[in-house]
C-alpha cells in the first residue's frame, strides 16, 4: 500500500518553471504519473498576483481527509488558503557551519594562537639579550 501526497510536479521550459499541485502516489516520479491535479503554482509571477497560486479548495479538503499528507511547501500553500494549519519550524543549527569546516577553523585557531606565542618569545628573547648587553 502506497501513502498519497500533495507535492509539486515541475512542467514548464527550461529556467521557466511552472509546477502541478498534485495528489500522487509517493513512489511514482516527481513528475510521472499522479492520480489528480488539484491546483497549479508559478513561481515566475508576482508574490501578490491572483495567478500565482491556484487551489481546488473542494478536492484538497478532499485529500487531506482521506490521509494524504503534503509536502512542506504545498502545507505553507494550504496554510495560507485556510486549508490547514502548518507549525512554523526552527532549526536554530541551520547557519552553523560543517562539522569539517568546524574542525579545520579549530586546527587554524590553534596554529594562529601557536604563531602569536612563538612571536611574543621572540620579541621577549632579544629584548632580553639587549639589556645583558647594556649592562656589560
Amino acid at each position: 500500500m502506497s501513502v498519497v501526497k500533495l507535492r509539486l510536479a515541475r512542467g514548464g521550459a527550461k529556467k521557466r518553471p511552472y509546477y502541478y499541485i498534485v495528489a500522487a502516489a509517493n513512489t511514482s516520479p516527481r513528475d510521472g504519473r499522479y492520480i489528480e491535479r488539484i491546483g497549479s503554482y508559478n513561481p515566475m509571477v508576482a508574490k501578490d498576483h491572483p495567478e500565482r497560486i491556484k487551489l481546488n479548495e473542494e478536492r484538497c479538503k478532499h485529500w487531506l481527509s482521506v490521509g494524504a499528507q503534503p509536502t512542506d511547501r504545498v502545507a505553507r500553500f494550504l496554510d495560507a488558503a485556510g486549508l490547514m494549519t502548518r507549525e512554523a519550524r526552527n532549526n536554530p543549527k541551520k547557519a552553523l557551519p560543517g562539522k569539517k569546516r568546524q574542525e579545520r577553523e579549530a586546527e587554524e585557531k590553534a596554529k594562529a594562537a601557536e604563531a602569536a606565542e612563538a612571536a611574543k618569545a621572540a620579541a621577549e628573547a632579544p629584548a632580553a639579550g639587549g639589556d645583558e648587553a647594556a649592562a656589560e
